[in-house]
């Protein structure tokens, strides 16, 4: 179908006519039958009367030995034998038991059919064969007439093939949750679809797979929320306003419609799995088909899919309530930088100051997003302080300034108590943001590697923000002056090699800024 949103997608060309031939040869591919005996004329016999047999509408595949060891070859160069036909007596009298109990136990092969046959039945008496070996029949040679001898293969290849479709089943079933755990695994919606994109394509064994999801609920209030997601595993977009689809026009017919049915929809080229979530949720989870499925695979798809929305919404909510965490940060960090009569906007860019130093550091991106969202709680402390201190116009005297240093260590102790990986980061933000690299700086007078590297990263962001900032007591430093201090504060107020990537990538720095300006 015409897809507007992946256009190199649908200009892809259809399925080449040499993957349909290949697709029609392996469903014709022959059912393997073993005819074990050391008679010749027994095989013979056998593969004549056989030969015009099909199952399925596949014909079989005659594969001959005529010993036990001889076929031990076989059975380790074709692990898919259909049916085995085994004479007991050959090289010794008990050969083809023997055989039997390779197969089963050494070989590990529990699928194929095996059905012994015997010239002598006093040698191996029926019943103790039945009882001790595990096979699915015992023939007389002398009553295995032409008509006996294709009722056996009909049943027995019919039986083979129902053992390995239930086979595939559990297969495919182990694949679809190891498939959702991966997906699982994903700590965004972005990282979501793309994991989503590559399982469908390992399940449906495409190269190309378009994923699509709507996922809608109505809220506490009574408002109904939505979200759309679209990836092709390359790209990817999320829309959770009402204003614009970013779903084909002819999906979104099927996906409206799959919500008014409230069951999956097939077409010739998408699968569309309804999940209802809850009483206040539901999800339609879609992938894109350029060949068709087995009903096998489209039921294995089906239950991906499910798995997918659930997997989905809660990660939405996981995100929503990170989110939300994230922001309440920031309230609450604009609300102490307002009371301190600065700017809100020093937090939102002394984060995204923060974010890109400790990037550059080579720190891992969880924990930049920490050190990212934490940063806004680095004065909280500040709203301990008194008014007189915090808005004297004069410099603050030593009793004063005493007092304005406590406000790293309330921070901390306000935050501390939480178990939460960001409160905690904020926590040890707005402890070691003073210190300096020298020892010099406070509340501990930390030196160096002693120093956090969130708190060291913080000192530098804070500065330069602060510094370029207009405030009432003083004007905003010009960017030459900024960069001179920075260059004279390497190695005592800051660290050395965090201050260097700051000087590096100083006009990346002020073009951040200017997102958020005063």
């Amino acid at each position: 179908m015409q897809n507007p949103l992946f256009s190199k997608q649908a200009s892809q060309p259809k399925v080449s006519s040499q993957a349909i031939d290949s697709k029609l040869e392996d469903a014709l591919m022959p059912w393997k039958v073993a005819l074990i005996d050391d008679e010749d004329d027994v095989i013979a016999v056998s593969e004549m009367v056989l030969k015009r047999i099909q199952v399925d509408d596949r014909p079989l595949e005659f594969l001959k030995a005529h010993s036990a060891e001889e076929a031990r070859k076989l059975f380790q160069a074709h692990p898919d034998i259909a049916i085995a036909l085994v004479d007991v007596v050959m090289e010794d009298d008990h050969a083809g038991l023997d055989l039997v109990k390779w197969i089963r136990e050494s070989n590990k092969n529990t699928t194929t059919r095996l059905v012994l046959r015997t010239g002598q039945p006093g040698q191996a008496p029926e019943e103790n064969v039945i009882r001790d070996y595990d096979i699915n029949d015992y023939k007389n040679k002398t009553e295995l007439n032409s008509t006996r001898l294709k009722t056996t293969i009909y049943a027995a290849i019919r039986s083979y093939r129902d053992i390995k479709q239930v086979e595939q089943g559990h297969k495919g079933l182990e694949d679809v949750v190891a498939a959702t755990t991966r997906v699982l695994q994903a700590n965004s919606s972005e990282a979501f679809c793309a994991q989503v994109v590559k399982e469908a394509k390992a399940l449906l064994n495409q190269d190309n797979v378009a994923f699509y999801l709507h996922y809608q609920q109505t809220n506490a209030l009574h408002e109904r929320e939505q979200i759309l997601l679209a990836s092709d595993g390359t790209r990817y977009q999320i829309e959770t306003s009402f204003e614009r689809d970013i779903l084909p026009e002819d999906l979104r017919v099927q996906v409206n419609q799959a919500l008014e049915q409230k069951a999956d929809i097939k077409t010739d080229d998408q699968f569309l799995s309804y999940t209802a979530l809850s009483g206040t949720s539901e999800c339609v989870a879609c992938v894109s088909l350029n060949r068709s499925m087995t009903p096998l695979t489209q039921r294995l798809l089906s239950v991906m899919l499910t798995k997918v929305s659930i997997i989905f919404e809660s990660l939405t909510r996981r995100e929503d309530i990170e989110r939300t965490q994230q922001e309440l940060m920031f309230v609450l960090g604009e609300a102490i930088e307002q009371r301190s009569k600065e700017t809100g906007s020093h937090v939102r860019r002394v984060s995204l100051i923060s974010e890109f130093l400790a990037q550059r550091y080579g720190l891992e991106e969880d924990f930049v997003q920490l050190i990212k969202h934490a940063t806004p709680m680095h004065d909280i402390g500040k709203i301990a302080i008194p008014e007189h201190i915090l808005h004297k116009p004069a410099k603050l005297d030593a009793d004063e300034w005493s007092t304005m240093q406590t406000h790293a260590q309330i921070g901390y102790d306000l935050l501390t108590h939480s178990k939460r990986a960001l409160p905690q980061v904020g926590a040890r933000i707005a402890l070691f943001h003073h210190e300096k690299w020298d020892g010099s700086g406070y509340p501990s007078g930390l030196k160096g590697q002693e120093i956090p590297v969130e708190g060291r990263i913080m000192a530098i962001a804070d500065v330069i923000d602060a510094l370029a900032a207009r405030r009432a007591y003083k004007e905003p430093w010009s960017e030459e002056k900024i960069l001179g201090l920075l260059k004279e504060e390497r190695g005592r107020h800051f660290d050395p090699d965090i201050c260097d990537l700051a000087i590096e990538h100083f006009d990346k720095i002020m073009a951040l800024r200017s997102i958020y300006p005063d």
